[in-house]
Formats: C-alpha cells, sequence, structure tokens
C-alpha cells in the first residue's frame, strides 16, 4: 500500500509539475447563465437534395444593428419533420444547437450543445418563433449556462487529485492551466 502511495503522489507531483490537475467537476465548477435574445432574418438558401438544405440568416438586435450571422443545415427525416444542426456567430465565438422543424414550421426541442470562445462547452436551451406570413423573420432567444472554476478553486482541488485517482471515483474531469492554457 506504501508503494502504491508513493506512486500516485510522484504521478499527482508530476502532474502539478505540467500544469495538468484532475478535478471532482461538481465540487470545483460554478455555473453562470446568460440569454441571448434578436430577431434572425433569412438572407440565403442553398438546396443539397430534396431532403437536405442550408439557410443563412443576419442576426439583428431591436434596434436593427447586426450582431451575428447563422447557418442553418435542415435534413428532413419524414414528411412531417426535419433536424435542424445550427451555428450562431456572435461576438465571443460560436454556439452550436440542434432542435427539430415539426409539421407546423415550429421550431421545437432546440437544445445547445456546445461552441467556441467563450462559448465552451456551453449548453442550454434554444426557442425560435417566426414573426412574419413570409417564414423569413425569427425571434430567437438562447439561454445557455457555462462553467467556470477561479485559480483559488483549482489550487485547492489540486491536493485531493491523489485521493480522488486511487479511488477511481466518476465524475472526474482533467483541467489544464498555465501557459498555453
Amino acid at each position: 500500500m506504501k508503494i502504491r502511495t508513493t506512486m500516485a503522489a510522484a504521478a499527482a507531483a508530476a502532474m502539478v509539475g505540467t500544469g495538468a490537475f484532475v478535478l471532482p467537476v461538481a465540487a470545483s465548477a460554478s455555473t453562470t447563465t446568460h440569454t441571448l435574445k434578436f430577431t434572425a432574418e433569412t438572407k440565403s438558401s442553398a438546396a443539397f437534395s430534396n431532403s437536405a438544405e442550408a439557410e443563412q440568416d443576419t442576426d439583428v438586435n431591436g434596434a436593427g444593428k447586426v450582431v451575428g450571422y447563422d447557418m442553418l443545415y435542415i435534413k428532413l427525416v419524414s414528411s412531417t419533420s426535419a433536424d435542424l444542426n445550427i451555428t450562431v456567430d456572435v461576438n465571443g465565438g460560436m454556439l452550436y444547437c440542434t432542435a427539430k422543424l415539426n409539421s407546423k414550421g415550429m421550431v421545437v426541442g432546440g437544445k445547445v450543445t456546445g461552441g467556441t470562445g467563450v462559448f465552451a462547452h456551453a449548453a442550454g436551451t434554444l426557442t425560435v418563433q417566426t414573426v412574419n406570413k413570409a417564414g423569413t423573420r425569427h425571434a430567437v432567444k438562447i439561454s445557455y449556462h457555462t462553467y467556470t472554476m477561479s485559480s483559488a478553486r483549482i489550487e485547492a482541488y489540486a491536493a485531493s487529485a491523489v485521493s480522488f485517482n486511487e479511488s477511481g471515483s466518476p465524475g472526474l474531469v482533467t483541467v489544464r492551466t498555465g501557459a498555453g492554457f
């Protein structure tokens, strides 16, 4: 047991030296929720086949100022529904979403599935309401949350990394810190 503990301690020391820590997610992360609201105006579309197409929208705020763009990939899955893959490109990065288009032309089941930049690891919901008869203007609301961890929490949990490794406890995540991360 002493050899195993010593080896685990040496491994932990090596991890600390490289800036990598194994941390329990629930105990170390905090959640921040954000909401984006804008009107998506369809500008262009392209049909790839009888069952797939793409759409480009320009996103504007209440004052009519352009705040971003989004791309939709629409794939018919039956005669009454389609799957939507959506990328929203706004200040800070890109948000990735999925949803379904039902037989009434309504977007349902919208989910935020991730992103880049400040939206990395984002999760949440997407709601869309068509606001004109032509179906080219949509009120969009995206509520998402991200997880953040302070440097103090990283340091506080670094000491406990060895005991979590030895126990094989589920729910561990590797967090890298330092230059380049």
